[in-house]
């Protein structure tokens, strides 16, 4: 009988041990995941945010993280824009235009965690850029997020006068009872002499102005935000001055209000990373030989490295006292082999949180990284350091970008590659990232 008792209160207290032990090791998951992905300081929040579209917002509701959430179906509403509706779309983003089978990635909307986040309101926000300027500075995505806030905003309806009065002119001078207000569309202009074209083809710097409101929304190509030569075109092999900021966007920061700095992916292409005017590292295989390096520098802190120059560069500037923001990194979704091996994206529908790990999280820390190095000095001088955390809403959405779709049958994308899982359709789901930027710039909305 002895014996008996023991073996069977033997599972009972292994039981009784087990349970606290696993809700121990859940709780330290779930830290881990916040320590490692979420960084409280810089959650972007919306005050008075209700937990329903239909309820009253109250100036004392809780702050909701407009950053954590998950996509949702979303019938009601139909898309901003259309590849119709909106000149600036380039072919390789034009899902619409050729063909992607499925347009369900258009149905979804992303609900932040306890609130529901407002449309985007191009009017308010070209109102609140009377008089004002942005630049975006980065690589083919700050492209693709900078054709997205043109399209948005060109939807908004302006009135001017389009009436001749008594004596022909259109001062309506004679009698105002004549004076025709008509609606047109809030068209920008593309303005500035002829761009210059760098060694990858791209023009360096294009500005587009909203006469109708005095705004100017301005492109600067630079996709290491530090400066970078082409050291062996055959190799595809670069010189990275991971201390010396691009000049070609950084000598201009002072002209803008606000500042969007993003890039990620060329960090991947065979570098030698200088300083101090000198090879220091490489960050591995033909560009450590090929520079005569031993040194091997990983990509995450290469990132760190060159984010914090720029953003020193930003705060550091006496004639900048704006907002400056930085978009975190997006993930890439090919499945079943990269970009050159056969991959795809052919997904219709979202991940649900959790279906999928984070795959970004470590360039993502890189960046948040940078920002905490840099904070001090933006303080100083009076310059806004703001975080667009869209990792992990991105990181959901398989979905939405172009596949095989953005270019016609039998052509190739930007980079001469077939198939693009990186960039994404417009629409889209990165018109998120220009609601998220409404709410940085314009939070008294």
């Amino acid at each position: 009988m002895k014996s008996h008792k023991s073996a069977s209160s033997s599972p009972k207290r292994t039981a009784a041990i087990a349970a606290p032990v696993a809700f121990l090791l859940a709780l330290v998951l779930v830290l881990l995941y916040d320590l490692s992905f979420s960084d409280r300081h810089y959650y972007l929040r919306i005050y008075g945010a209700s937990s329903s579209a239909s309820s009253p917002v109250s100036a004392s509701s809780p702050a909701c993280d407009l950053t954590r959430g998950e996509w949702v179906p979303d019938d009601a509403e139909v898309p901003y824009y259309t590849n119709l509706t909106c000149p600036f779309v380039d072919d390789h983003q034009n899902c619409m235009k050729f063909g992607k089978p499925s347009l369900e990635f258009l149905r979804w909307r992303w609900r932040p965690d306890g609130c529901e986040l407002p449309r985007f309101d191009a009017a308010r926000f070209l109102d609140a850029m009377r008089g004002k300027s942005m630049a975006f500075v980065g690589d083919s995505l700050a492209r693709n997020h900078f054709k997205s806030l043109l399209c948005l905003l060109s939807k908004v309806r302006t009135y001017a006068v389009h009436a001749v009065d008594c004596f022909g002119s259109c001062s309506c001078s004679c009698s105002p009872a004549t004076c025709v207000w008509r609606s047109q569309a809030a068209q920008p202009v593309e303005v500035g002499a002829e761009p210059e074209i760098d060694v990858t083809g791209r023009a360096v710097r294009r500005d587009y102005y909203f006469g109708s409101h005095d705004f100017t929304a301005t492109l600067f190509w630079s996709p290491f935000l530090v400066k970078a030569n082409l050291s062996n075109a055959t190799l595809g092999m670069w010189d990275v001055h991971l201390d010396t900021a691009d000049a070609r966007w950084a000598a201009h920061v002072a002209d803008f209000d606000h500042v969007v700095l993003s890039g990620t992916n060329w960090f991947f292409r065979p570098s030698v990373y200088h300083e101090g005017g000198r090879a220091v590292a490489c960050n591995g295989g033909v560009s450590c030989g090929a520079g005569n390096l031993t040194t091997e520098l990983p990509v995450p802190r290469a990132l760190r490295a060159a984010f914090r120059t720029a953003l020193g560069a930003v705060a550091t500037n006496e004639g900048f006292h704006g907002k400056a923001v930085v978009r975190t990194v997006t993930p890439t979704h090919f499945e079943n082999g990269e970009w050159n091996t056969g991959g795809d994206c052919v997904r219709t529908r979202p991940y649900r949180r959790g279906d999928r790990a984070v795959s970004a999280a470590e360039y993502r820390r890189a960046q948040v990284e940078a920002m905490r190095e840099t904070e001090a000095a933006a303080t100083r001088n009076g310059t806004e350091l703001l975080l667009m955390d869209i990792t992990e809403a991105m990181e959901l959405r398989p979905d939405g970008h172009p596949s095989r779709y953005g270019h016609p049958p039998g052509g190739t994308v930007e980079g001469s590659f077939v198939v693009d899982c990186l960039h994404w359709c417009l629409p889209g789901p990165i018109d998120l990232w220009n609601e998220l930027l409404f709410h940085m710039l314009l939070p008294q909305h």
